[in-house]
């Protein structure tokens, strides 16, 4: 069985489907939920691998993972997804959708660490200079990582800038090593 293969098919479905119904942004949300809630508590992967647990009580499962309120066309999903018993490969599903339709909306993820809190404005600035050069939106990320000592990091698509006081300790002592 070809997992990806798989979970693209299904997840552009369920994209077309999402951008017909106008329903696009809340299945992007309800998948974003999905994919976290994969993450965070691994036994919901080992419930939904489990064949020897009922496919009405994996439903109730996947609903509750996607959020406080699925929309109808996720619940419409999960469904044709567990009739066809492809739930194995619903993370992939959720994970293919969020990038599909991150690129259909031209949008770049992008993280901002720095080694204290920065202020909105500064973060504001970041995101409007990665928006700028990206010519799409970006949805970012800010961490506090105190171990960088001072300055940041910032990443976005493939593209990572080093700028922290941690970095430019190890490349001196590096070169001081030579």
């Amino acid at each position: 069985m070809n997992t990806g293969v798989i979970s693209v098919r299904y997840a552009r479905a369920l994209l077309k489907s999402a951008t017909d119904a106008g329903l696009d942004e809340q299945v992007y949300g309800d998948m974003q939920t999905l994919a976290v809630s994969y993450v965070k508590v691994p036994e919901l992967r080992f419930a939904i691998d489990n064949p020897m647990l009922a496919k009405d009580k994996k439903e109730v499962l996947l609903q509750t993972a996607c959020g406080a309120k699925p929309t109808k066309l996720t619940k419409q999903f999960l469904t044709l997804v567990l009739e066809q018993g492809r739930e194995t490969v619903l993370q992939f599903m959720a994970n293919s959708y969020i990038t599909l339709y991150r690129q259909q909306k031209n949008i770049i993820s992008g993280r901002l660490i720095t080694a204290a809190r920065v202020s909105d404005v500064t973060e504001q600035k970041m995101r409007n200079m990665v928006e700028s050069k990206t010519k799409g939106t970006v949805e970012f990320q800010t961490e506090v990582d105190a171990d960088l000592i001072g300055g940041f990091i910032l990443e976005y698509d493939t593209y990572r800038m080093d700028a922290s006081v941690k970095r430019k300790l190890q490349t001196i002592l590096t070169q001081l090593r030579k």
